[in-house]
């Protein structure tokens, strides 16, 4: 069992990001029809999301949320030894976003920067990371960034999928103390059988040069290789069998129930699947924030969204105990505990800033002096 406690480290601050260009749900329907939205909106929940610019990317967003976090904490970034970016929407094919976030911050060359290649899992598999380097190393802070831009790979004509993506970039600050009472747990799984289940075929070294052609797929919905691909019916019984065994061997594994936490922050992948897994754990479902409803399927963000939108706007300096989890696209799926001061989690912040450096568009740019 892939189950980790570390000692002394502590979620210092979250913070999140969306782009300022909010889509209505109710806009599709001159494309897929009244009748097809509505029920789509019935089940999964979605209202409205945040889709991001052409040359915006999440590690945009998760730059502008990082800038606040730091500023707040009072933390510069030269305190940063390690530098982690959990995603599976990275500025580039390489290098590693990490690197490019790194340099935007201000973060020392001694720093530990790599990226995580991972959606809605990202944040679970990527606290236990970063937990693991610093318990074994000198530092004393490690920034966390999670989110996806998945809309940019969905087909428009996709009834599955158009609707159901938000975009949003999220960071986690984590620091080591001295105190016995900070503790981060997680339990993490794997189940590759799954590859297929969510997929983009197309554009990997696997199939460098795939087709574009739009092909009318067995489930009805148009797409090409370079698209995602959702198998609505595996991940559906994925997420209501596995997801909620985890969380009860979660539980087990660190004698915690469900009256055991102040907020349950899970991904929200839709509003039917949070539902059920409530309903077969015995979560209290006022104690599970919703957010889909606003901002979609936020992928590994989702988690950090919910906290802020809850939290964010407060300042009641209390400590909660917080249960998040994320489940998806691997298939990966992973659920942890932590605590966190509420004054330490910032509202959500609207943004359309670009990284107007990074973006390439002629092969000579590269070759500017500088």
């Amino acid at each position: 069992m892939a189950f980790f406690e570390f000692n002394h480290i502590k979620v210092a601050g979250v913070a999140c990001a969306v782009p300022k260009n909010e889509v209505k749900t109710e806009s599709y329907k001159p494309v897929f029809g009244d009748e097809e939205v509505d029920k789509f909106m019935a089940m999964t929940g979605v209202k409205a999301s945040h889709r991001t610019l052409e040359h915006q990317t999440c590690s945009d967003l998760g730059y502008r949320a990082a800038c606040e976090l730091l500023a707040h904490k009072g933390i510069k970034p030269e305190e940063i030894g390690a530098l982690l970016f959990s995603s599976h929407s990275p500025d580039y094919r390489r290098p590693s976003t990490a690197f490019v976030l790194q340099h935007r911050l201000g973060v020392p060359e001694e720093a530990v920067c790599y990226d995580i290649s991972l959606g809605c899992s990202s944040l679970v598999v990527g606290m236990q990371t970063m937990a693991s380097i610093m318990s074994t190393s000198d530092m004393k802070y490690g920034l966390l960034f999670v989110g996806d831009t998945a809309g940019k790979s969905v087909n428009p004509h996709d009834r599955s999928s158009a609707m159901l993506f938000g975009e949003a970039g999220a960071v986690m600050l984590l620091e080591k103390t001295q105190n016995e009472a900070d503790q981060i747990k997680a339990l993490v799984r794997s189940d590759g059988s799954g590859f297929k289940y969510m997929i983009i075929p197309g554009g990997g070294y696997r199939n460098l040069h795939a087709s574009e052609e739009v092909v009318m797929c067995a489930d009805g919905n148009e797409r090409t290789l370079m698209n995602s691909f959702i198998q609505g019916t595996s991940v559906f019984t994925f997420t209501i069998f596995d997801v909620p065994r985890l969380i009860k061997d979660f539980w087990k594994q660190t004698a915690t129930g469900p009256d055991d936490y102040d907020c349950f922050a899970f991904h929200q992948a839709n509003l039917y699947i949070l539902k059920q897994i409530a309903k077969k754990t015995k979560i209290p479902f006022e104690r599970l924030p919703i957010t889909l409803d606003r901002y979609g399927n936020t992928s590994g963000a989702s988690a950090i969204v919910s906290l802020c939108d809850v939290y964010g706007a407060g300042n009641d300096n209390k400590t909660i105990k917080v249960m998040a989890c994320g489940f998806g696209i691997g298939i990966s799926l992973g659920a942890t505990s932590f605590e966190i001061n509420t004054d330490d989690i910032l509202p959500i912040m609207e943004d359309d800033e670009i990284y107007t450096e990074g973006l390439i568009t002629n092969p000579n740019q590269l070759y500017e002096k500088k």
